[in-house]
């Protein structure tokens, strides 16, 4: 059930990803940095260094740390604290990249996050947002 969810949501990632262009491997690379860091940092509990892979509209959005941490520990929980995560598709945008991440928390339960990731004027990546798909377990 699981792999076909996933199935599913890669498909809806890539038909909202219509008419995307490949990824260079430099860019590809330069993201999956980007968010391991930040999941590093979220793992160390430092909040300025989390907070820093964040875009200007993140940034403005949250005004600090503080503010975007506690955000993260309630509402992202298994991306603060993930058992497991693992790079799934990633699709080019107009604006950037967005990226797919399959994660599972401590708790047992199972996300794909797509990250929303922006080219800064010095070429590097900040992310932009973050959307959870929960992955529903069937009732037995």
């Amino acid at each position: 059930m699981r792999k076909f969810f996933l199935a599913f949501c890669a498909a809806l990632f890539w038909a909202s990803a219509a008419g995307a262009q490949g990824i260079s491997p430099g860019d590809a690379a330069s993201v999956r940095q980007t968010i391991e860091r930040q999941i590093e940092a979220f793992r160390a509990d430092d909040g300025e260094r989390a907070f820093g892979f964040a875009d200007a509209t993140i940034r403005a959005l949250f005004g600090d740390a503080a503010n975007f941490m506690a955000m993260v520990r309630t509402g992202y929980g298994m991306i603060y604290r993930p058992r497991r995560f693992a790079f799934a598709d990633a699709a080019e945008r107009p604006d950037g990249i967005a990226q797919a991440v399959e994660f599972d928390g401590l708790d047992g339960s199972s996300a794909v996050a797509v990250y929303e990731m922006r080219r800064q004027p010095d070429g590097t990546f900040r992310i932009a947002g973050v959307y959870l798909l929960k992955v529903l377990r069937p009732s037995v």
